[in-house]
């Protein structure tokens, strides 16, 4: 089942923006939701790296870094590593609706740039539990996000209360 379209005139207007709002929201987002499941990671290896995630069908483009209390938004436009796909494709990824492998592989989800960084980021992120990361999430986020991932994989079910 497919996750609803981005609006395109909402992608028009956010493309015309520069980096940094786009960059501070991933961000912000990141730690919000995911980095307190990511946070006992290794992630040495990864410090003084910046990666770029590159929403295809919005024009965004967000850089950041990762330091030990989470990601950092960056102003330098330059990445070591650069992850492309659509809105959709990182819905399905971060629901894990779809793996990445298999986005790669269907050349739906592109890494360039320093690519073995790419599989070490890739492998650490596959190695995090969704139910993990939402067990940290408010109650009421949680079973937004359960929802939305039963709904694509075509699982309409309700949850009991």
């Amino acid at each position: 089942m497919r996750l609803p379209k981005f609006p395109q005139p909402l992608a028009r207007l956010i493309c015309k923006l520069p980096a940094l709002p786009a960059t501070a929201s991933l961000v912000a987002l990141l730690n919000l939701v995911a980095w307190k499941s990511l946070k006992d990671l290794d992630w040495t290896p990864l410090y003084g790296k910046r990666f770029c995630v590159h929403v295809r069908d919005t024009g965004i483009r967000a850089y950041f870094s990762v330091s030990r209390r989470g990601f950092v938004s960056e102003v330098n436009r330059q990445a070591d590593v650069t992850f492309t796909a659509t809105a959709e494709d990182f819905a399905r990824l971060a629901l894990r609706v779809d793996d990445p492998d298999t986005l790669f592989f269907n050349r739906r989800l592109l890494i360039e740039g320093n690519t073995d960084l790419g599989l070490m980021v890739k492998n650490m992120l596959d190695a995090v539990e969704l139910e993990t990361v939402l067990q940290h999430l408010p109650a009421l986020m949680s079973r937004a996000v359960t929802g939305l991932r039963n709904k694509a994989m075509g699982q309409d079910i309700v949850a009991a209360h």
